[in-house]
């Protein structure tokens, strides 16, 4: 691995404070703001490699709760959409994301559209409790998937995980 990637990885992972500042990066990068949280997840990794499960469980959660707070943000700007809501795109999209209901939120986990989906999610006023059930698995499925990929990319020292 290249000398200057260790730096990068400590200080993305903030291993003074390790899973709290991952999960509230993950919090943040669940809400509208341009936040990726798989870098800080990835460098926790590569310095602490037995946090594996821990990590991507506390990358989770707070993601799923950004996404619910996403969900809870889209259902109080209902009043503000409506002097939008009168474009053909528009109804077409509003239209399947309630045909598909709160499966859609599976869909959370999706680069630039899964937060803002949240949001729509509650917008629609589609249930809570099951969109947040959706953007769990959804987005547990991301981290667990983008961590493997990542750590295959770049082997490391994970227990039981690389060999």
């Amino acid at each position: 691995m290249p000398t200057w990637i260790e730096p990068l990885f400590a200080l993305l992972a903030l291993p003074k404070f390790g899973l709290s500042t991952l999960f509230v990066i993950a919090f943040v990068s669940a809400t509208l703001l341009p936040v990726g949280s798989e870098p800080a997840l990835f460098g926790l990794l590569k310095l602490n490699p037995d946090l594996f499960w821990p990590a991507i469980l506390v990358a989770t959660a707070g993601n799923t709760l950004g996404g619910m707070l996403d969900w809870w943000l889209g259902y109080g700007a209902h009043k503000v959409a409506d002097k939008y809501s009168k474009s053909r795109h528009h109804l077409k999209a509003l239209a399947y994301l309630e045909k598909l209901g709160p499966r859609a939120c599976l869909l959370s986990w999706l680069p630039i559209v899964g937060d803002p989906l949240c949001a729509v999610a509650g917008w629609l006023r589609l249930p809570f409790w099951p969109c947040a059930f959706y953007m769990l698995i959804g987005k547990f499925l991301r981290y667990l998937t983008m961590t493997v990929v990542l750590l295959y990319a770049f082997p490391g020292d994970i227990p039981g995980l690389m060999k």
